[in-house]
């Protein structure tokens, strides 16, 4: 039985109806998902489906949390409260240790500073604290030389810039994000979600292998001191389930910066929309220099974590290189493990957000949103073309 596709899209975005169809048609038959689109502050796509969803309707959005977290960043190195090429230690002398001394701002958020994670791991309630994380990971060791290469911070990376934006303000860059960012602009994008809207949440459910995906080697290699495992938390006592990780309560409640955000395709959608351009009446929440500044590509190449082809600005995945190279070079967004993905590409104005319940393999942005992203691209092109 084909599920219906509920929602609305703009004159001139008929087509991208008709792809969110036919890429429900080929899932299975429990799918459930949301595609929200923006173009130059206008939605223009508002799409989803599935059985007792709707709109409303939150997701774990596993890393593509890492965009929120680093918006706050931007917004804060925007206005001079921090400074890229300042010494992590000018704000958290703490993290000197083992030889992190000389690390940058800009080195940290480019993947570059190899802490991370630790030798024995996390527990899920030290994953839910980014001030947990963060304290243990002062004291730790690099896994390379700092500044040196580059490998993925996948469960620490926001704990890491968080603690920076913590000593910076006083504040936690949750408590930044919602007063700056998220309440303002009315966004369903939580860094901790108030229990008031946990009926709203969908489970995460579990990754379902086709036969093919079952015998194929695996994805990251899985040795318990492999960088990849120590980078995933797979070391720990109780090896994490990445993919279902949002179904933790203490991880919904908590909201850590690097994989804990809840949100629905709208608000991921909303978000960068807000970033680089006007929303709702209100102005820009970064400016063109910015965007600029932490679109730039900083870390291209080998990732020592994925070992894979990657590339990474400033917090964020630079998603030209890494997902969709028909966007704009200076395109910021970042994916989560179950599939979702959301981006901004301020050379056509398009801001984008994807949600799926169950998890793709073997994680990150899941396929289909090639498809659905040159949809909306070729789609928000078309109209500009007519109407320019």
């Amino acid at each position: 039985m084909t599920q219906k596709i509920h929602g609305t899209v703009a004159d001139g975005f008929e087509a991208v109806r008709e792809e969110f169809a036919a890429v429900v048609a080929g899932e299975r038959p429990d799918y459930e998902g949301q595609l929200c689109a923006y173009v130059h502050g206008r939605r223009v796509v508002d799409l989803w489906t599935g059985d007792g969803a709707d709109a409303g309707s939150l997701y774990g959005v596993h890393s593509a949390t890492k965009g929120a977290a680093h918006l706050v960043v931007a917004m804060l190195v925007q206005e001079g409260t921090l400074e890229l090429d300042r010494r992590v230690t000018y704000y958290w002398p703490e993290f000197a240790a083992e030889g992190k001394g000389a690390l940058t701002l800009r080195d940290l958020l480019a993947h570059r500073a190899g802490v991370i994670g630790t030798d024995t791991g996390f527990s899920t309630a030290e994953l839910a604290d980014d001030r947990v994380i963060a304290e243990r990971l002062a004291d730790q060791r690099p896994y390379w030389r700092p500044g040196t290469a580059f490998g993925y911070h996948a469960l620490v990376l926001g704990a890491l810039a968080g603690e920076v934006v913590r000593r910076a303000t006083g504040h936690t860059l949750q408590e930044v994000f919602e007063d700056r960012v998220r309440a303002p602009h009315r966004l369903d994008f939580h860094l901790g979600l108030p229990a008031s809207l946990d009926h709203r949440f969908r489970t995460a459910r579990a990754v379902v292998r086709t036969p093919v995906q079952k015998v194929a080697p695996k994805p990251l290699p899985d040795g318990p001191h492999t960088l990849a495992a120590i980078a995933f938390n797979r070391n720990a006592a109780h090896p994490t389930d990445l993919a279902t990780l949002p179904n933790e309560p203490v991880v919904r409640a908590r909201g850590p910066a690097s994989v804990g955000g809840v949100a629905s395709a709208r608000g991921l959608a909303g978000l960068y929309a807000a970033a680089i351009g006007a929303l709702d009446g209100k102005a820009p929440l970064l400016k063109p220099d910015t965007v600029a500044e932490f679109g730039q590509f900083h870390s291209v190449g080998h990732d020592l974590v994925t070992r894979t082809h990657r590339s990474y600005g400033l917090g964020f995945e630079a998603t030209a290189d890494t997902w969709h190279p028909f966007l704009g070079a200076g395109a910021i967004g970042h994916s989560g493990a179950g599939g979702c993905q959301a981006f901004a590409d301020p050379f056509s104005g398009l801001a984008y957000g994807y949600t799926r319940r169950r998890c793709a393999y073997p994680g990150g942005a899941a396929p289909e949103n090639g498809r659905l992203v040159a949809a909306v691209h070729g789609a928000a092109l078309a109209c500009e073309r007519r109407t320019g």
